[in-house]
């Protein structure tokens, strides 16, 4: 049986890759840090992913399953010196801390004759990932390994657009494994990424170039979601599909989200009229009551979905770019700068003691007295006022 490596066993590794690797005849190896993740694969064999829509639900057996421990280098870099296929979906700030492994593994897996190129396809939400993983792991190689790894592994982008959430004791029920997931289970990938012949993956599109499937998720999917999650939190909502029910919240974001369809479309000589049907779609997806997605959880990590090529500035740039009206945007930027993390991060640290303005030049990079700079400021002092319609007591879920 083939062999495929899943670093990572959380909501993307086990909801969406793991799946996908079990359909297309794969035996999984998961590498996680959780020890009590790690002990249930070993334990089951398998794990239960669930389907969640407002439609109803059903349930998928993923099987032919083990597991790693990622504390334990030599274990993670044996699974990979075996593999046939492998990706990766820990979160950007966890990929240094696997590029020793990675390397451990490749040099393991040329000492023992295996010459067959391995790719590694990338599901992490940043732009480069691949660029980006192939640097980490050069710097753990010496020059003549750093050489095979340019002829014999594959650094494949994806773009994931399925949505899982964080996972609550009671979405688990009797398994600690169970994952809920939406139905959809497209992967776009990097054509050009891959060494050797492009493995048989379900739901596998590989595309070419793959820059405007990135910038797409990054500045369509990611950057509605976010606004979705800023907007709904000045209303005091705790779930993003209570906010895309809110008539006047759903109006800005799709205003936000066609903008930055209009600035691909030009600067990827792309049909409007599929990025405009894109938009529906995900605007129906985001309002699945069923996968309980919270306003908290899309809008953490302030510093990184605020940088000036994420989700937000990134697409503000590019509107900028191509002439196209960022009203819209500018107020998701501005509810972002208004954005109250429950769990303290360290950007809600910055913007309690330091104010909008420093957040806008230190960390989205806008240069003061710019039309954009005017424009977020003066919205963020609109929403600010206790009379803005976007400030009002809680709503229930």
């Amino acid at each position: 049986m083939k062999k495929a490596v899943m670093y990572g066993a959380g909501n993307i590794g086990r909801g969406f890759i793991g799946q996908l690797f079990y359909e297309s005849g794969y035996e999984t190896v998961f590498i996680d840090v959780n020890s009590d993740v790690v002990e249930k694969i070993n334990s089951d064999k398998s794990y239960p992913v669930k389907f969640v829509s407002d439609n109803g639900t059903h349930e998928l057996t993923v099987k032919n399953i083990s597991a790693v421990n990622g504390r334990n280098e030599q274990d993670a870099a044996d699974a990979i010196a075996e593999a046939d296929i492998m990706a990766t979906a820990v979160g950007v700030n966890i990929l240094p801390f696997i590029a020793r492994p990675l390397a451990l593994g490749l040099k393991r897996r040329w000492s023992s004759g295996n010459e067959t190129p391995l790719n590694i396809i990338i599901c992490e939400n940043l732009i480069d990932a691949d660029l980006y993983l192939k640097k980490l792991i050069s710097d753990q190689l010496e020059d003549a390994d750093i050489k095979k790894a340019e002829q014999k592994v594959g650094f494949v982008e994806a773009s994931i657009g399925r949505m899982v959430p964080v996972m609550t004791p009671d979405m688990q029920g009797d398994n600690i494994l169970r994952i809920c997931v939406e139905e959809y289970s497209q992967l776009p990938v990097d054509k050009d990424g891959f060494k050797g012949d492009i493995p048989e993956i379900k739901n596998l599109k590989p595309f070419s170039p793959f820059s405007f499937y990135i910038q797409r998720k990054l500045f369509i999917h990611n950057m509605g979601h976010a606004a979705s999650a800023y907007l709904g939190a000045l209303k005091g909502y705790t779930c993003i599909w209570q906010a895309v029910e809110d008539e006047q919240i759903l109006k800005t974001v799709k205003e936000a989200m066609i903008s930055s369809a209009k600035a691909l479309s030009i600067e990827h000589k792309v049909d409007i009229n599929d990025l405009l049907e894109h938009i529906d779609d995900l605007l129906s997806r985001f309002g699945n009551r069923q996968l309980g997605d919270t306003v908290a959880r899309v809008g953490r990590d302030l510093s990184r979905k605020l940088s000036p090529e994420d989700r937000l500035t990134g697409a503000l740039n590019l509107c900028i770019k191509h002439g196209i009206g960022t009203d819209a945007i500018c107020k998701a930027i501005a509810a972002a700068l208004c954005f109250k993390d429950p769990a303290e991060i360290r950007a809600a640290g910055i913007l309690k003691s330091d104010g909008p303005e420093k957040v806008l030049k230190e960390i989205c990079q806008i240069t003061p007295g710019t039309d954009s700079w005017k424009t977020i400021t003066q919205k963020y002092k609109e929403l600010s006022l206790p009379s803005s319609p976007f400030v009002q007591s809680p709503q229930p879920a």
